[in-house]
């Protein structure tokens, strides 16, 4: 395993050397200005010492020194290209040769025929057995199976995938373990999830962000301002007699010209979408990493983002005159057409206190939706039996709750426990009352008053009642929350808070979330959810954990953070680089200059070749931070920035007065 590990590493090295090379050529080297300045330097400088406008030990010295730079700077891009081809490389392994039973029919009796995985397209039915692995991303349309979904999210652990639920989506390259489904395909060959992937991390799809546009704008401006003021330099000495040769102007500009950050930045985007993509969230563009590091409100579902999400029926209580045992059948009974966890866990302890009801024979089964909130069933009797939210239940049975004050009061009972009441009745009685009881995720308070540090607003969306929703928004510590919510009212929501010019960010799984997701500044949507709102969301989570929008935010933050810091950094330095150039090039011809030498570096060339040797060192020693990151620490803006000053203001200020004067002492030992 360690040779085989060598061998590994020995040809990512050879890559990476092969990429810094082969990044030198022009086609390549033009797409970063900054770069391009001195690689063009890098040109003039050869040819002027060739010429003989310096000396040619000098000049090579110079030459080479810049050569070394633009090196350092393709390399630093190399290498975070190189943690993507990697990414790419596993990722490819999981769609090799897959093949698909195809069905013509869901119904259809017929033996499949057995197609290449690449020959499916969108809404073909393919027939996928136990042991076998799945071949295109779809829905599951009929069975259920545990999968095997570590080839993509690299968590071991299988999970339940189910027809007609919001976990019914299912990605290529993944292996069913157990029992056999029938998927509709979603994609067409090459616009899989696993494709997009690997486009993403071999850079190959990814755009820049809006504010890695505006700093390359700026670095632009900030180099043709300063080949303007180079340019114009030899003809003002003139005037005053001072003669410079081209080998100086070419060191001056690329000490003055933002070169740490120019050769940075595009390893800088690259990793933000290696972070991205390590956490197992699929982004569709660099931009939605960077947003979420900028968004002030965050909509969570109660359920499995604050609450564990396995909610279970605990306990039954009939009203009076009802009997426990009819309470508990009737709730069966409407249970069986619910294909939600808590539809199960009510017929589960139904049958665990005694309950032997059958499924009835010849009855219309109401399904449980989100937006009537309730199911039932309608037997061949004229019976109408529905369990529901209260409200659905009043409405259903055309009550007034004030008529009921022990409907009322048990319903309050429950909710201020934190548990969901369940409502049940038959035609327009109502019979009793369900608990379903859910836990709050161990640590989630703590992690919401991060967020409110970072003047990050939280609502919890629920379809609890009020004083369910209540109870558990003061637990977890949420700013505010929307009870008893339907689809609308999520949309109408983050509407209403990007009305006031705020981004917002959501989490949701199904078809009846895809509109918020869509309108959402960030949309996380669940890998094992439906079709429709992973299209609508801009980020999927292969692990599908909703509590993974938090650790977007920080990716997010982190992103713009880092990028920040090392601009800072960078523009800091070329404050300590004009107090080593601008000296060594006219002190000699107006000694009033002498007085920027604060340094007393031994002499104009060493001086010279100690700044260019540290911009570009300074490029390869920052490569590591720009990779992993500037470590995240939750604070406010405010603190941020004075952070960021502090550290890498004041420090890319000093810092490289102390590295420059050390690099003299050597240097000048030689020339």
């Amino acid at each position: 395993m360690n040779s085989s590990h060598a061998n590994k590493m020995t040809i990512l090295n050879k890559e990476i050397i092969q990429q810094t090379f082969y990044k030198l050529l022009p086609q390549h080297a033009f797409r970063n200005p900054v770069m391009a300045c001195v690689w063009v330097g890098t040109v003039l400088t050869v040819v002027a010492t060739l010429m003989g406008s310096t000396s040619l030990g000098f000049g090579l010295l110079l030459t080479l020194i810049l050569l070394v730079t633009v090196l350092f700077a393709n390399y630093a891009e190399a290498v975070a290209e190189a943690k993507g081809r990697g990414q790419a490389a596993s990722l490819r392994q999981a769609r090799e040769n897959l093949m698909a039973n195809k069905l013509t029919d869901l119904d259809s009796s017929q033996t499949p025929e057995l197609i290449s995985a690449n020959l499916l397209k969108k809404e073909d039915l393919v027939l996928i057995k136990a042991g076998e692995i799945i071949p295109a991303d779809g829905e599951i349309v009929r069975g259920f199976a545990t999968i095997n979904e570590s080839a993509v999210t690299g968590e071991s652990a299988p999970v339940l995938r189910e027809a007609n639920t919001d976990r019914s989506g299912v990605i290529a390259g993944t292996k069913v373990l157990t029992d056999q489904i029938v998927v509709r395909v979603s994609n067409e060959a090459g616009h899989s999830f696993l494709d997009k992937m690997i486009a993403l991390v071999e850079g190959a799809n990814r755009q820049k962000t809006p504010n890695e546009i505006a700093l390359g704008i700026l670095l632009n401006i900030m180099t043709i301002t300063f080949i303007v003021v180079v340019v114009t330099l030899p003809f003002i000495g003139s005037m005053v007699g001072i003669k410079i040769s081209v080998v100086l102007l070419v060191a001056l500009l690329v000490c003055l010209i933002p070169t740490t950050i120019g050769g940075l930045l595009p390893a800088i985007g690259i990793a933000g979408m290696n972070r991205a993509l390590k956490a197992n969230v699929l982004a569709k563009s660099g931009k939605a990493v960077e947003v979420a590091g900028d968004i002030d409100v965050l909509l969570l579902d109660k359920t499995g983002t604050i609450t564990y999400g396995d909610r279970q029926a605990t306990a039954f209580y009939p009203l009076t005159g009802i009997g426990m045992s009819e309470l508990r059948q009737a709730a069966m009974m409407t249970s069986f057409a619910d294909p939600t966890p808590e539809g199960k866990s009510v017929v589960s302890l139904a049958r665990e206190m005694g309950e032997t009801v059958q499924e009835p024979e010849q009855a219309a089964f109401i399904q449980f939706s989100a937006a009537t909130r309730l199911s039932g069933v309608d037997l061949a009797d004229g019976h109408q039996i529905r369990k529901g939210a209260l409200d659905a239940i009043l409405g259903f049975t055309e009550q007034d709750i004030r008529n009921n004050i022990e409907l009322k009061t048990r319903v309050e009972q429950v909710a201020s426990k934190g548990a969901t009441p369940l409502v049940v009745a038959a035609n327009h009685t109502i019979l009793g009352v369900i608990e379903l009881s859910d836990v709050i995720k161990q640590g989630i308070k703590e992690r919401f008053a991060l967020l409110r540090e970072m003047g990050i607003k939280t609502i919890m969306v629920t379809g609890d009642n009020p004083l369910t929703a209540a109870a558990i928004a003061a637990e977890a510590g949420v700013d505010d929350y929307i009870a008893e919510a339907r689809p609308e009212d999520k949309l109408a929501c983050i509407r209403n808070e990007q009305a006031e010019g705020k981004l917002v960010a959501m989490v949701g799984d199904g078809t009846n979330d895809a509109p918020a997701l869509a309108q959402a500044d960030i949309g996380l949507a669940m890998n094992s959810g439906t079709q429709a709102a992973k299209e609508a969301g801009n980020m999927v989570d292969l692990d599908s954990d909703p509590t993974k929008l938090l650790d977007v935010v920080e990716i997010g933050k982190q992103q713009l953070i880092t990028r920040g810091a090392l601009t800072t950094f960078s523009l800091a330095n070329d404050v300590s680089k004009y107090f080593v150039i601008l000296p060594a090039l006219f002190a000699v011809a107006v000694p009033q200059l002498e007085v920027l030498n604060i340094l007393h570096l031994g002499s104009p060339k060493s001086a010279v070749i100690s700044a260019l040797i540290f911009n570009a060192l300074i490029i390869p020693m920052l490569i590591p931070l720009a990779l992993r990151g500037v470590k995240f620490k939750p604070a406010s803006a405010l603190q941020l920035l004075r952070r960021n000053m502090l550290i890498y203001g004041v420090g890319g200020v000093v810092f490289p007065f102390i590295a420059i004067k050390l690099i003299d002492l050597v240097v000048a030992v030689w020339i």
